[in-house]
């Protein structure tokens, strides 16, 4: 049986020809799934079409809640979301969530040949999975070094030192219980998957452009808030903050006494700017983004202090990274440029949707990613 994992790290960056004009990509998430559908013309990427759909409902539960559902559920959402979106394509790319995979990196002598690689990445992985190794699929990149310094090109260190240097390795072990599940999901909304691929992946390929520095992308998500750390297009450093969304309009409704529909429309409306007759609400908002941002600059510092190298751009994705006033917050936070990702900036889309799509953007950044990667 193929990987389908084969090939989860390639090209990030370059949109270049292939053989199929048309891509959707769907991003199945923790409370939505939102799809993204593009074609070619010419040398161009141009929108088609997008939709989202809200998962709770199909638990009776107020929209925006994270939802449990069983596959059949998330089947039958998929095909209401297909068929609003008028997306009759039935070859589409698929992401799998970060929290059923393990990334990290691994440090290997450059001695090593080619055709090891393999048998002993795997042999290494082993003593950072915490499950049997048979439960997951694991895929490796060699991440690539840093161009020499012009101090590093006329120093005097001995040519011996060469042969210390190391490898690093960029390991993803995905649970092959979770690629079963998203298989059944597919085929349940009676569709072929190209490929699955992690989110965290997909959003890089949306929101970076030609970065080399290294560049922190924090997508906040209903769940969780992802951190990756990218550099030469690649993830330097992952961690997961579990805090999200959900987690701030639970808030809101619990401080207030209000329903939960009524915190997620006041949070969305109002954000950290507060609201005039409810003067608690951005006090609310702001412990969760507090805690946070607290800990972002400690997975910052622990990199900066690892690798010698500061990180002077932020990037923010995902639906939380609109919440109003997040990035007045954030200047106070971090000694970085802030910037919130604009991915559909990528294609090529309609005059009339372009404010729309500016400032909607981040929500489908994993779903535009795999669209863009399924069209390469």
């Amino acid at each position: 049986m193929d990987n389908p994992f084969s090939n989860i790290l390639g090209n990030i960056s370059k949109l270049v020809a292939g053989t199929k004009d048309t891509a959707v990509g769907i991003d199945i998430g923790s409370s939505a799934i939102k799809i993204v559908e593009i074609k070619r013309k010419g040398s161009k990427a141009v929108l088609e079409t997008y939709g989202a759909i809200a998962l709770a409902p199909y638990d009776n539960q107020d929209a925006g809640r994270i939802a449990n559902l069983p596959v059949e559920k998330i089947s039958e959402a998929l095909t209401e979301v297909l068929k609003q979106s008028a997306v009759v394509t039935k070859d589409a790319a698929f992401s799998i969530p970060i929290q059923s995979s393990l990334i990290f990196t691994i440090d290997l002598p450059s001695t090593i040949k080619e055709g090891e690689m393999s048998n002993i990445v795997s042999t290494e992985a082993r003593k950072y999975i915490p499950v049997p190794i048979g439960e997951v699929s694991v895929d490796y990149f060699m991440l690539p070094k840093k161009e020499p310094s012009f101090l590093d090109m006329n120093s005097s260190m001995p040519q011996s030192a060469a042969s210390n240097e190391k490898i690093n390795v960029l390991v993803v072990a995905t649970q092959n219980d979770a690629v079963a599940k998203y298989r059944s999901i597919v085929s349940g909304a009676n569709l072929s998957p190209a490929f699955f691929e992690i989110e965290v992946f997909s959003s890089i390929r949306a929101n970076f452009e030609h970065e080399l520095s290294p560049v922190l992308l924090i997508d906040f998500g209903a769940s969780r808030t992802k951190l990756s750390v990218v550099e030469y297009g690649m993830i330097k450093s992952y961690h997961t903050i579990n805090r999200g969304g959900v987690d701030i309009t639970d808030s809101i409704s619990k401080s207030l006494s209000i329903p939960f529909s009524e915190a997620e429309k006041m949070k969305k409306e109002f954000g950290l700017f507060g609201n005039p007759t409810e003067k608690n609400l951005a006090d609310i908002i702001k412990i969760h983004i507090d805690y946070i941002f607290s800990e972002t600059n400690n997975v910052l510092l622990s990199y900066e202090k690892q690798y010698n190298s500061i990180i002077s751009k932020v990037i923010f994705t995902g639906g939380g990274s609109l919440l109003k006033g997040l990035t007045e917050v954030a200047a106070n936070n971090f000694r970085a440029e802030i910037e919130i990702g604009h991915p559909f900036s990528k294609i090529n889309a309609p005059v009339f949707l372009e404010k729309v799509l500016e400032t909607m953007g981040p929500e489908f950044a994993v779903a535009l990613g795999l669209a863009l990667r399924k069209l390469q």
